[in-house]
């Protein structure tokens, strides 16, 4: 009967050291095979990052990016000048006088909470009669003081974007006392 029992508690032992030494091959492998992921992690970073660019390819890249300057500094001067498009030719705006919207300045302001965040906003006001520039830019600055007072949890739902929408157009109705019959929002970036 000892004899039994003993042959159990021998193999429990040699049973602890196959789990131990499984422990220690298993940390073995998760090692062997972190490294070579950095490693190729290490690889591709500095194939993406364009170490591996030729010196002829940079020339040619920078040679490129000279041509198109030189372009775009060519036609500024010429349209400037005079020998550039014609204004009858070019595409006509949007937003002119003659369909009652004015095109306000772009508006860069951060916002109350948190104040690190900013907003770019660029709007255009529709006036039920003929625009006036000195409203308009009194709306461009109360619209300004208001995102000062917005949070970026107010509008960054797709419900919170409509009520800011809804409350700068309440407050361009109000500042001109109904004059402007809508805000139309351009562009809208929060950074």
């Amino acid at each position: 009967m000892a004899d039994a029992e003993a042959a159990p508690e021998g193999e429990g032992e040699e049973g602890g050291k196959k789990k131990g030494g499984g422990l220690v091959v298993t940390i073995v492998i998760v090692l062997v095979l972190s490294l070579v992921a950095a490693g190729g992690g290490w690889f591709l970073g500095k194939s993406i990052s364009g170490k591996f660019i030729t010196q002829e390819k940079k020339d040619e890249i920078a040679k490129k990016a000279a041509e198109q300057t030189a372009i775009a500094a060519a036609e500024a001067g010429g349209e400037k000048k005079g020998g550039g498009k014609k204004e009858e030719d070019s595409v006509p705006k949007l937003a002119t006088e003659e369909n009652n919207v004015v095109q306000l300045e772009p508006i860069t302001s951060n916002l109350a909470y948190p104040s690190e965040s900013w907003v770019r906003l660029e709007v255009a006001l529709l006036f039920g009669d003929k625009p006036d520039e000195k409203t308009a830019e009194e709306v461009h600055q109360d619209i300004m003081a208001y995102l000062r007072t917005v949070s970026l949890q107010q509008i960054q739902t797709a419900r919170g974007f409509e009520y800011l929408r809804q409350d700068i157009k309440e407050r361009a109705t109000l500042r001109t006392e109904g004059r402007v019959k809508d805000v139309m929002f351009r562009t809208f970036v929060v950074q």
